[in-house]
């Protein structure tokens, strides 16, 4: 993987700066052959190597996905047909009620090289789960929040500005109770290494397997 990477992280920066500029279906058309030699190819590769890694770390199977490069246009302002990046995610097998699943997920944009790990967006038991669970008080993710961001890692923000109801507006656990969905990461550059992306995958862990558990 350390030849995988080295290669992967300049070519997709290369090849998704170029579409950037260019962003059409001729141009797409022209290149994709490029897409699938130097992007795809070498991504599902990474995919498959770090299943092992992750299925240790999380103690379970681990499912795979490569993003789409065609974006959905139907509901948007912006009719550009193809994303800009590569996105890559790892998820622990789907639990028997189906409910949403946490995972780690790896990017490279023309701005980011990106390594994080969370859920983000609860749907409905999920959310129910996550409110009853860190009104208590006693639901241990924010020191895992709080222990992420101590190491370098960004958290994201609440979707809420005020606190769902039937809780309180000024209730203790505010912070949490205005999410619906809980990701953390951090940016690297290019020179992005294997055990760097196995650190930080380890350093995530503990929130998959809390948010695994909800």
């Amino acid at each position: 993987m350390p030849k995988l990477l080295t290669h992967l992280i300049p070519d997709a920066t290369a090849f998704l700066s170029a579409l950037e500029a260019n962003n059409s279906r001729d141009w797409w058309a022209d290149h994709k052959d490029t897409y699938d030699e130097k992007l795809k190819g070498p991504a599902l590769q990474l995919l498959n190597e770090m299943t092992g890694p992750l299925s240790r770390l999380t103690g379970s199977p681990v499912d795979t996905k490569l993003f789409r490069p065609h974006r959905d246009v139907r509901f948007s302002k912006d009719k550009t047909p193809y994303n800009t990046h590569l996105h890559m995610l790892w998820q622990p097998a789907a639990k028997p009620d189906g409910i949403t699943r946490p995972g780690y997920f790896f990017g490279i944009s023309p701005s980011y090289v990106s390594i994080g790990a969370g859920q983000m967006h609860f749907d409905k038991p999920a959310l129910t789960a996550w409110r009853s669970i860190v009104a208590d008080g006693n639901a241990g993710v924010g020191a895992l929040m709080d222990d992420l961001t101590t190491n370098g890692y960004l958290i994201s923000e609440p979707a809420y500005k005020r606190v769902p109801a039937p809780y309180e507006k000024d209730h203790p656990q505010a912070r949490l109770l205005r999410r619906k969905g809980l990701s953390a990461w951090r940016d690297h550059d290019t020179a992005l290494t294997r055990d760097q992306m196995s650190l930080c995958f380890e350093a995530l862990t503990p929130l998959v397997l809390w948010l695994r558990d909800l």
